[in-house]
């Protein structure tokens, strides 16, 4: 699983990897990200590579009003070419991050830990993304749209499988993790699905740390770096 995590080092080394064009004005370090926050997001439009915020949850094209469905903020890897065939095929995206947190529960309690490369590099989860539209009203023209209703929404989602060594003591799924050449591989339009799919493995233990985190990851709405400091919990 994964319900948050952080987008603390410069983006700039893994836009130029992935030859993205532009940055993201107004960028600054992310220590708590949450579902249904937005948060920066590396797609191939038919343009170029480049990168958007979107809000993460992914919510289905076909819903008549955001509401309607529940926010999918996590897809299962096994499942994932079936359950979201149309996006997997035409919109995969990566979510920059460089670590993620899972929770310990000692005593009742819900201690954070923070899983990050061995060296706490940038990385990227392989992710899905869609566009909700609201639906055009019969009569537009007798029906024009409420002042500041919603015209769009671009959503993403986090591919998870199964947990490496590390993890799993915490949950038994983890985020993929993409670095290197699969970062281009992921967001080639030719790619074939079985390779995209094998793409989707556990990453090696053996290159990842882990680390305790703050008590305040447990609030969604606390971004600062006071998260990564375990005795503050």
């Amino acid at each position: 699983m994964c319900a948050r995590y952080t987008q603390i080092r410069d983006l700039r080394a893994l836009l130029e990897l992935v030859q993205c064009r532009g940055g993201l004005p107004g960028w600054v370090p992310r220590y708590n990200i949450a579902p249904t926050q937005e948060a920066p997001v590396i797609v191939r439009t038919a343009e170029a590579v480049e990168v958007k915020l979107m809000r993460w949850g992914f919510l289905w094209s076909w819903a008549s009003a955001p509401s309607e469905c529940k926010p999918i903020i996590n897809a299962r890897a096994e499942t994932v070419r079936y359950n979201f065939k149309d996006a997997f095929a035409r919109r995969r995206c990566l979510v920059p991050a460089d670590g993620f947190y899972e929770w310990e529960t000692t005593l009742g309690a819900k201690r954070p830990w923070r899983f990050t490369l061995c060296e706490e590099a940038p990385f990227c989860f392989a992710g899905l993304w869609e566009v909700w539209r609201p639906r055009p009203a019969v009569q537009p023209e007798l029906f024009p749209p409420a002042e500041g209703a919603i015209r769009s929404l671009e959503t993403f989602t986090i591919i998870t499988t199964t947990a490496n060594a590390l993890v799993e003591p915490f949950h038994w799924r983890m985020p993929v993790i993409l670095v290197g050449k699969a970062l281009q591989a992921w967001l080639d339009p030719a790619a074939r699905a079985d390779d995209l799919q094998n793409l989707l493995q556990p990453f090696p233990a053996t290159l990842m740390q882990r680390h305790p985190a703050s008590g305040y990851v447990n609030r969604p709405g606390f971004e600062g770096p006071e998260n990564l400091r375990a005795e503050e919990s």
